[in-house]
Parts: structure tokens; C-alpha cells; sequence
């Protein structure tokens, strides 16, 4: 299934993709594509409704994230070999974790916000893990089973705010407008190795980033069953598992964005987003 959230800001309402691609609304099944929604019990109940029998969606919605109220967004930086040597980092030995603030996420089709005083706003395409039951401790074994699905994550990212504003990354990556998610969740049964999946990354029509997760260096099942080590993974929890080569900072002279630019990203079977970046003005997100 491809679950989303369809609608105004703050009045989204859930929908499904039907096999055709249209939108289909899931207001009379469900309130929201939620927490409780994404458990096995509740997808299964989703996933024997014929989208035929619900209603079209008729025009052009915006869609809005597809996990409404997201505990929270940890994620995974220097996971990819080539993307490490780009930014002079050592190779990781474990996984190295970060959260972003939940108010940075975002429709995947909303304007991206250059913050106040950044000089070096930066992309990141990445596939997002969406925890469907809870873990706590779980092995690398059964980590996938505690997934609902995945889905396009832009890990957007302040350079001179993570790396020279001292403490930790997360100042850097949790500016309002830096977590588009999106368009759609689409359920694990529709994604049999996630570790087969292209991910690409466009500015204005260049291509700088062109991925796979195969050269992960830490599975999804590795990353799910280390983090469920330190913390317990709730329902709606997103785990963003970092990003190939390619980003702004790794390039020589490194690109930033700028207001006016076009931003368009995309995974194999998860959809694409596209952004438009403006300069800092007061929010219009959700």
C-alpha cells in the first residue's frame, strides 16, 4: 500500500494511492495515518479495502507528511562510504545517531526556508524507516518486522550551524522547512529488500546525487535493532539512514542553495518530492 496525507496545512486528511496512481481518501476507515494506524493489525485491515470502493480524490491536493505527529526523527550520519571520504570523515565503526527537532518536518512538496543567517544550506536525499510496533532491544534479525514502511526523507542541513556553532549536529539539521517527508509511506510488504533501492538528488536539473542502499554501510535491520538498544522505537517514529556522495559540502568549491532554486529527489518505488527554496520569511509549513 502507499499511504499519504492529503490537504491544507494542519487539515490534512489520510489517503491511499491506488494501483492506477490516483488518490483515493480514507476519511470514512480511518481519522489519520497515525501512530495508531501504522500498526500490523491496523495495516492489515487497510490493506484488504479495495481502493476502488473509496472515494477519488479529484484535483491536485497538496500532500502533506505521510506520519502525522511523528515522536521523533533520529538519524544516521556518515552511513555511506563515499560519503564519508567526501566530507574527511573516518569510516564509522557503529552507527552514528543525531535527531532532528519533529517541527523541521514538512510536506515533500513544500517550500524549503533559508534560515537567518545561513551561509551554507545543504541536501541530503535518504531513505526513511516509518517503526510500525514497538522496540525495544529487538536483534538484527527480527528488526524488519517492527517496521510499517518507508519513505523519502530531504535531511536538509545548516553546514556552518552543525559543524562551527558548537555542541551537537542537531542545530544544524532542525531548522523549520529541513525534513520533507514524503510524498507517501509505502508499507514493507511493497518493499521486499530495502537495501535494493536507487536514490538520486537534483538542483535545478543537475543530478549530484546518485545513490543506492546497498553501499550502505549499517543495514535498516542493523540500524533498527542498534538504536532500539539505546531507545525504545514507538509507532510513527522515523529513522532517516543517511545519504550517498554528492551532497553540497563535498563538492569542489563546495554549492549551497540559494532562494529560487528547484530541488528533486526521489527513491525506486517511494515517489519523488520537489521544492522550491526561498529565503527566511515567517513559516507557512506543516
Amino acid at each position: 500500500m502507499k499511504l499519504t496525507r492529503y490537504g491544507a496545512v494542519g487539515k490534512e486528511k489520510p489517503g491511499m494511492i491506488d494501483d492506477t496512481g490516483k488518490l483515493r481518501d480514507l476519511s470514512s476507515v480511518i481519522s489519520d495515518i497515525d501512530a495508531q494506524a501504522l500498526g500490523r493489525e491496523s495495516l492489515a485491515r487497510l490493506a484488504r479495502i479495495d481502493p476502488q470502493q473509496l472515494p477519488q480524490v479529484p484535483g491536485e491536493p497538496r500532500y502533506g507528511t505521510p506520519v502525522a505527529h511523528v515522536g521523533k526523527m533520529i538519524c544516521v550520519g556518515m552511513n555511506y562510504a563515499e560519503h564519508a571520504a567526501e566530507t574527511n570523515t573516518p569510516v564509522p565503526q557503529m552507527p552514528v545517531l543525531f535527531m532532528k527537532a519533529t517541527s523541521a518536518i514538512m510536506g515533500p512538496n513544500d517550500d524549503v526556508v533559508i534560515p537567518r543567517g545561513s551561509v551554507k544550506t545543504d541536501w541530503e536525499v535518504e531513505l526513511g524507516v516509518v517503526i510500525g510496533e514497538t522496540a525495544r532491544s529487538v536483534s538484527v534479525e527480527d528488526a524488519l518486522a517492527h517496521v510499517a514502511g518507508y519513505l523519502v526523507v530531504n535531511d536538509l542541513s545548516e553546514r556552518d550551524f552543525q559543524f562551527e556553532h558548537g555542541g551537537q549536529w542537531v542545530k544544524g539539521k532542525s531548522c523549520d522547512t529541513f525534513g520533507p517527508l514524503g510524498p507517501w509511506l509505502v508499507t514493507r510488504d511493497e518493499v521486499p529488500d530495502p537495501q535494493n533501492l536507487a536514490l538520486w538528488l537534483e538542483i535545478n536539473g543537475h543530478r549530484y546525487q546518485n545513490g543506492h542502499t546497498r553501499t550502505m554501510i549499517f543495514s535498516v535491520a542493523e540500524l533498527v535493532s542498534h538504536i532500539s538498544r539505546y531507545m525504545t522505537l514507538l509507532p510513527g517514529d522515523v529513522i532517516s539512514t543517511g545519504t550517498p556522495s554528492g551532497v553540497g559540502l563535498g563538492q569542489k568549491p563546495p554549492v549551497y542553495l540559494r532562494a529560487g532554486d528547484v530541488i528533486e529527489l526521489g527513491i525506486d518505488g517511494l515517489g519523488q518530492q520537489r521544492q522550491q527554496v526561498r529565503a527566511h520569511a515567517a513559516r507557512n509549513m506543516a
